[in-house]
């Protein structure tokens, strides 16, 4: 399928995991491509396999975020798309009770004040342009609660969630779509890294999954590309769930 063809695409966290995958998908779909990330190495080569280019910054930096949309419009006329999904989940985020502050405002910055920061200066683009799509990474956490806690992160997605539903209220009559995607656990770099240093936990979650597995990048990647799509041209303000039907759970299959 050609949905995004010739459509200017910005994926932040492109370099690795989710935003990798959904750089290949929109590639694939005929999108141009902007990929901003930390790690120029990776990116310049991500950058390289799909055609596009790729943009150094740091996303809770405002001057950052205004130069990455810059550069987007000043190299291909236009920006129609924004998947704001870079994030973090450090191993010290965890109950409420031992997480210090200083790690709590990390998590916040980076996961929800990027969006922010994203969201604002990526609409007057799509204001003038009468139309776009802008779909951000929020998570199940969003929608429900887990004992096994990671409180800023999940707090962080659910201000994502809430963020995006408002922002898919206010822009609707402009053209602009904003929806919030809600993965369950993928089987990325970041969940391994972070349940490698504890199988038992890892395991504590995954039984929750009707599906008995985590995710694949890809297809967390097939739900962006859909909602980046004219396909998605009815849905706005959304919480989008691809999660393996853990939201929805009581029991789950033996």
């Amino acid at each position: 399928m050609q949905r995004l063809q010739d459509r200017v695409a910005v994926i932040t966290g492109g370099a690795g995991g989710i935003g990798l995958a959904t750089a290949r998908r929109f590639a694939a779909e005929g999108a141009k491509l902007v990929l901003v990330d930390l790690d120029e190495n990776v990116g310049d080569q991500v950058a390289a396999e799909v055609g596009g280019i790729f943009v150094r910054a740091d996303v809770t930096s405002e001057d950052d975020v205004i130069r990455m949309f810059q550069v987007a419009y000043d190299t291909y006329g236009s920006v129609d798309i924004a998947f704001n999904n870079a994030g973090i989940s450090p191993t010290d985020d965890d109950s409420i009770l031992t997480t210090g502050i200083d790690v709590w405002r990390k998590v916040q910055e980076v996961n929800l004040t990027s969006v922010y920061l994203c969201c604002k200066h990526v609409l007057p683009y799509m204001q003038r342009q009468g139309k776009g799509s802008i779909i951000n990474t929020a998570s199940f956490v969003a929608v429900m609660g887990s004992a096994t806690s990671q409180v800023s992160y999940t707090a962080s997605k659910g201000g994502v969630l809430a963020m995006s539903r408002e922002l898919g209220v206010q822009f609707a009559r402009e053209g602009i779509r904003v929806n919030a995607l809600c993965p369950g656990p993928v089987d990325t770099p970041l969940l391994r890294e972070l349940f490698a240093k504890d199988p038992e936990r890892a395991q504590r979650r995954l039984v929750h999954v009707p599906m008995g597995r985590f995710a694949r990048a890809e297809e967390i990647a097939a739900a962006v590309a859909f909602l980046a799509s004219d396909d998605a041209s009815f849905i706005t303000g959304a919480e989008f769930l691809v999660d393996g039907g853990i939201s929805g759970a009581y029991v789950t299959p033996l």
